[in-house]
């Protein structure tokens, strides 16, 4: 099967690629994430993306446009919807990714997305489907999750720049953000006692 595999990176295609070779499908990588800032941010996780395709043999396409003015017009409207930013970003790249592979030939397309533990498995997988039936192209599923670690321990073996943060703005602020951090701690700390309050009034009416 030629396959098209949606690389967010090049850590996070270890196990992937591993895992569909396992299968007897040769991938193709395809760098599409228009969502990663900043600029040097990006240009290492394409560094990096390109230098796994060669470590591991497999020929590799990328989008060499950084298009930050093009995601900010998106994702800042999107972000005043709950969970709107990350729907709009999954939603773009893999609409890209099964566009691109009905458009060059390739039977089926899948994306290393379904490898992240942190990423929104089940609103993916729906999201990818439904662009499968739009560009007439199979969709490839299998979660990759349960090599999170085996992925991690291939990427230090190939000595691969690991990033510290999703990718876009958003997340690397909220990766550091020292405000944003205490503001969830408290939220999930309230949420608890809430929840323990509940636990305690239907204990007592029993």
């Amino acid at each position: 099967m030629k396959i098209l595999l949606h690389m967010c990176c090049g850590p996070c295609s270890c196990y992937p690629v591993k895992r569909l070779r396992e299968e007897g499908m040769e991938p193709e990588g395809y760098f599409f994430n228009p969502n990663i800032h900043p600029y040097k941010e990006w240009e290492q996780r394409l560094t990096t993306a390109k230098e796994f395709a060669a470590k591991v043999s497999m020929p590799m396409q990328a989008d060499e446009n950084y298009r930050l003015r093009d995601f900010l017009r998106q994702a800042l409207p999107a972000e005043a919807q709950p969970n709107g930013r990350c729907h709009f970003c999954y939603s773009w790249r893999l609409e890209q990714t099964a566009r691109f592979a009905a458009e060059n030939g390739f039977e089926a397309f899948t994306s290393t997305l379904f490898y992240s533990i942190y990423q929104q498995h089940d609103l993916m997988k729906q999201m990818a489907e439904s662009f499968a039936e739009r560009y007439k192209v199979h969709f490839y599923y299998e979660d990759f999750r349960p090599g999170w670690q085996e992925g991690i321990d291939i990427s230090h073996a190939l000595e691969l720049y690991r990033q510290p943060y999703c990718g876009c703005i958003f997340s690397e602020e909220e990766r550091y953000s020292k405000a944003i951090r205490k503001q969830r701690k408290a939220a999930a700390k309230a949420a608890k006692a809430k929840r323990l309050a509940t636990e305690t009034a239907e204990a007592g009416a029993d």
